[in-house]
């Protein structure tokens, strides 16, 4: 049996039974950088998947903990999907994907990993990104680091804020 080494999923896969841990949505720190936030506004922010689909995988996340769109009132919703918008155009400009996957799962049995905390999926897509790796050796490629995924996409997200505020 081959093995592909993945030391970085240990905490994730360590923490994924026992007592549920804090939000990690609620505990982003000024240090955007370790957080991976790419941008952040005054209601809400978008941050790398740090477990990621496929590269460039963000989510925009309320700043305020919410489990549904039903709890969120007008200014967090217009702003959410503000970055929401802004997040399909920057995936599409620094990774011209073929489509993107754009979803909520709300609650644990439709998928959610972080169930009362809403955010919303975008993963870029490209014809044939699920291969031979991911069907027989249930695994992920992805060529490039999240910090160089952040560095591609902040002066993205600087620029979509500067010019359509």
């Amino acid at each position: 049996m081959e093995r592909l080494w993945a030391p970085w999923r240990l905490a994730y896969v360590a923490g994924a039974s026992g007592d549920a841990p804090p939000c990690i949505f609620c505990h982003t720190s000024d240090k955007d950088r370790a957080d991976l936030i790419v941008a952040r506004g005054r209601l809400s922010f978008v941050i790398l998947n740090l477990y990621p689909y496929n590269n460039g995988h963000l989510m925009v996340v309320p700043t305020r903990h919410v489990p549904n769109l039903a709890a969120m009132n007008a200014e967090e919703l217009a702003e959410l999907m503000r970055y929401t918008r802004w997040s399909e155009m920057a995936l599409n400009e620094a990774y011209k994907p073929q489509g993107i996957n754009v979803g909520i799962n709300l609650g644990r049995p439709a998928g959610a990993g972080v169930a009362d905390h809403l955010h919303v999926h975008l993963v870029p897509r490209w014809s044939g990104d699920t291969n031979f790796m991911t069907v027989v050796g249930n695994v992920r490629v992805l060529p490039e680091s999240l910090d160089a995924t952040r560095a591609r996409l902040v002066p993205i997200f600087e620029r979509l804020s500067r010019d359509q505020a």
